[in-house]
């Protein structure tokens, strides 16, 4: 466990085409058992980044924060991290961080939520979830098209902006003063494993734990598990 004074409040933020539900069952967990209070972001179409970003501004206000993040959610939470003074932050989760760089050209996880936003617009909503259900595992299949419905009909709009989002890059990674907690799926195609270790290399107080996308699936708390242990 790193030396930074202790959370206040944990801000969660999930990833793209997600929702606050399946962040809380990531997170909340591992907060109840250590006493801490948890606040899962929903995502706002038409603003998603300015979204969490004030989510967690507003956190700030009550004393330090540990902001856990999930694929984008986790570079958000890098990034407003790196911008504030280090009192108001206790610590970064990063689960499945999936680029490091501005140029997302051959993102994974950038490619895929800019064909699914074409996808729905050109199809709707219920064909792209069928789809997605047929090559999905049940348990993803499962939380994504919750998430969808109720995102719809503003999720082509979230999908697309988050396409368009800037990774945080390797200057301000080598530069992040809070401590770093890192899990990565050492299986997972959308969010190279490669990336979660160049983020826990490049940060100075970090470490990094790796998972399967089964342990995942069949608990998704294993994230807040993983991540409190160390980033807190």
């Amino acid at each position: 466990m790193f030396d930074s004074p202790r959370p206040e409040v944990v801000v969660a933020l999930p990833g793209t085409g997600s929702d606050a539900h399946f962040a809380r069952r990531a997170f909340e967990p591992a907060c109840t058992a250590l006493g801490l209070e948890l606040i899962a972001v929903d995502p706002e179409p038409g603003a998603l980044i300015a979204g969490y970003r004030a989510a967690l501004d507003t956190a700030a206000a009550r004393g330090p924060v540990l902001a856990a993040g999930i694929s984008l959610g986790a570079a958000v939470a890098v990034e407003w991290a790196s911008s504030r003074d280090p009192a108001d932050v206790s610590g970064v989760i990063a689960a499945l961080p999936a680029w490091t760089g501005p140029d997302t050209a051959h993102c994974p996880a950038t490619l895929s939520a800019s064909v699914t936003a074409a996808q729905l617009r050109a199809h709707g909503l219920e064909p792209v979830v069928a789809r997605m259900r047929e090559s999905s595992p049940r348990w993803l299949a499962d939380a994504l098209t919750r998430s969808w419905r109720a995102q719809w009909p503003g999720l082509p709009a979230a999908l697309e902006e988050a396409a368009q989002y800037k990774w945080p890059d390797a200057s301000l990674l080598d530069g992040l003063a809070a401590p770093l907690a890192v899990v990565a799926a050492a299986d997972d195609p959308v969010h190279p494993v490669t990336v979660g270790r160049e983020w826990a290399h490049r940060a100075a107080r970090s470490v990094i734990t790796e998972i399967t996308l089964d342990q995942l699936g069949a608990d998704p708390a294993v994230l807040g598990r993983l991540g409190l242990r160390y980033a807190r």
